[in-house]
């Protein structure tokens, strides 16, 4: 994926308390304890009682080493503590057998948490895999369409949650979709899934938009009948770009529409709304689709309810509109770190996925 979706897989790094690698001053904290003791006990001119800070070194060894550094840790403890040169107040035995289990013990803990790691890495390993194909990465361009895009999780160490987007090019020319289903979190994975693999039938099938809405909602119908008190319904912007010149048609099911950014001016499209996908309504009350003439340059921004219902600490919602007229002269590529970066600036507490789908024709390049 472009850039922005790659710096924003960063936003959600693990932190060293939940899988990630420990930070480098966990690693050196126990080298530095042990150094710092016995500098210490070294220029002292009369021996110190400061023994007992050793006891902390393979305990911590533990949260950055393996089992041989620790091993070679707590050895390096036993010897310090012994060894006369450094006047370390002559430990008795009780000390040096304590000293020695707890070593002990930190190591058999460095082994198991080894082997936990491996095995939650392997684990993480395939649910990333499973999850980017349900929702892989979108090509930086897709016939005469620039793309990019952002993608946050609410529910923190998944890569997928409710919401959706895709863009395909097919016989019709490119199609875009973006869209959030009921719920977030691994629950909505499995509606996700059936919801992009219609999607992606109806790129090749199917001639407008209207038709591709009607797809998904019958789609949503058909899996919330296999399940009872389902219910599942889904919101989504749909985006039809013409084969041939620089139209656009948008049809919006249940879902806030586009914002177009041309030039330095900023707004968002008006448009005749549907119902929500899921209701078996696509047929009986479609939306009006509308069609847009673009300008060179235009960019049309689609987001997630995660966006535009952020709130700050006061409950005001998250200005949209008026904060994108800050940024319009900000590339495509970047603007969806921007705007991310202005979006937890304002709400500090992000409670939804929150999405962004940067879409610019341009017809200057290979088709």
């Amino acid at each position: 994926m472009v850039k922005a979706r790659k710096a924003a897989a960063g936003a959600y790094r693990r932190s060293w308390l939940h899988g990630a690698p420990p930070p480098r001053w966990v690693r050196v904290l126990p080298v530095l304890l042990l150094v710092g003791v016995g500098v210490v006990a070294l220029t002292s001119s009369t021996p110190l009682d400061i023994g007992f800070l050793l006891g902390a070194v393979p305990p911590l060894a533990v949260l950055a080493y393996g089992p041989w550094a620790t091993a070679l840790l707590g050895a390096a403890t036993i010897v310090l503590l012994t060894v006369p040169a450094f006047h370390l107040n002559r430990p008795g035995d009780t000390d040096l057998f304590t000293l020695g289990f707890v070593a002990t013990l930190s190591i058999f803990v460095s082994f198991v948490r080894g082997r936990r790691d491996a095995q939650l890495d392997l684990e993480r390993t395939v649910a990333e895999t499973a999850q980017r194909a349900i929702v892989p990465e979108v090509s930086p361009r897709v016939g005469p369409v620039r793309c990019a895009s952002l993608y946050r999780a609410a529910e923190r160490g998944t890569l997928v949650g409710g919401d959706f987007f895709d863009v395909r090019a097919g016989p019709h020319g490119v199609r875009a979709v973006l869209g959030d289903v009921q719920g977030h979190g691994l629950s909505a994975v499995a509606t996700v899934a059936s919801v992009l693999g219609a999607f992606r039938e109806a790129v090749l099938d199917d001639a407008d938009a209207e038709s591709v809405a009607a797809r998904l909602d019958r789609r949503l119908v058909v899996d919330s009948a296999r399940t009872e008190h389902a219910e599942l319904f889904a919101t989504a912007v749909l985006l039809d770009f013409a084969p041939h010149g620089r139209e656009v048609r948008v049809l919006a099911c249940g879902h806030p529409p586009p914002v177009l950014l041309r030039g330095a001016t900023v707004h968002a499209l008006e448009l005749d709304p549907g119902p929500p996908l899921g209701l078996g309504l696509a047929d009986i009350m479609p939306g009006t689709a509308r069609t847009v003439s673009l300008m060179p340059g235009d960019r049309l921004l689609l987001a997630s309810d995660g966006v535009l219902e952020a709130r700050d600490s006061s409950g005001t919602f998250y200005p949209f509109v008026e904060r994108l007229e800050r940024m319009t002269g900000i590339g495509p590529d970047r603007l969806p770190d921007e705007i991310w970066d202005d979006l937890i600036r304002f709400a500090p507490r992000i409670q939804d996925d929150v999405t962004l789908l940067i879409l610019t024709f341009d017809g200057s390049g290979p088709p």
